[in-house]
């Protein structure tokens, strides 16, 4: 672990995400684990399947993040062509990588199953690719350069993601603490903005709600440092407690 920020950023491709078709279960699940083990995911973009959308969006990104996480558009399919813009992305030729072909027609093989033409578009790889282990359904993923390649089904994203993670630098994980307070984001955006300017190496998040005819809200803080995280809870404590008192005095 590093005390250094590590930053991520996500591309999900695909048409059926922008369509609505298919409803993405990946970003939630990266979130959890980049920010359980300190890397800060700050950027999410999901793109159709268009070789040149996708390039200029890798490269818009992987210039500006340590790690570039990338879900959809590794399959047998004709609309599958991920492969294909992360090397032109990087300027390599895309190629059937020998040791993917071996994996999975040997796979396929000890299935009985033929290993076709299609299904063999599952061992393209850019060249100087490193693979990326599926536990699940054997085709791999791959790494390029800060850029980690994955499946967008999400049993195999998750299982490929668990393989990365070991590997990856991380930083200084961001702590939180929560506060309910019963009064609504109206009643404590002011205050709040000035706890969160006196408190600037904090994150101070309002999460409204609205039960039983009332509205409330939840006030999370984080901090990578300890006292400051007390410090700022504190204050968001004060707060609440303070507008509590002037509220009974009306």
């Amino acid at each position: 672990m590093t005390n250094e920020i590590v930053t991520a950023a996500m591309l999900a491709i695909g048409d059926e995400l922008l369509s609505g078709r298919t409803k993405d279960k990946n970003i939630g699940h990266l979130a959890d684990i980049l920010t359980a083990v300190g890397i800060d995911l700050e950027e999410v973009r999901i793109v159709p399947d268009e070789e040149d959308r996708i390039v200029e969006a890798l490269n818009a990104l992987r210039g500006r993040y340590d790690y570039i996480f990338t879900s959809g558009g590794i399959g047998p399919t004709h609309d599958d062509i991920t492969a294909d813009a992360i090397a032109k992305a990087f300027g390599v030729p895309c190629e059937h990588d020998a040791k993917a072909m071996k994996l999975m027609g040997d796979n396929y093989a000890a299935r009985g199953i033929e290993f076709t033409e299609s299904r063999q578009r599952m061992a393209r790889m850019p060249r100087g690719s490193v693979h990326i282990d599926n536990p699940v359904s054997t085709a791999p993923g791959f790494n390029i350069g800060n850029v980690y390649v994955m499946a967008g089904v999400p049993s195999v994203f998750q299982a490929m993601l668990d393989n990365i993670i070991p590997t990856l630098k991380v930083g200084k994980q961001l702590m939180s603490r929560s506060v309910n307070c019963p009064f609504g984001e109206g009643a404590i955006a002011v205050p709040l903005r000035e706890i969160q300017a006196a408190h600037p190496d904090t994150i101070i998040g309002s999460y409204p709600k609205y039960e039983n005819d009332r509205f409330s809200t939840e006030l999370v803080i984080r901090a990578r440092d300890a006292e400051k995280l007390v410090a700022a809870e504190a204050a968001v404590k004060e707060m609440v407690a303070q507008i509590a008192s002037e509220t009974a005095l009306r």
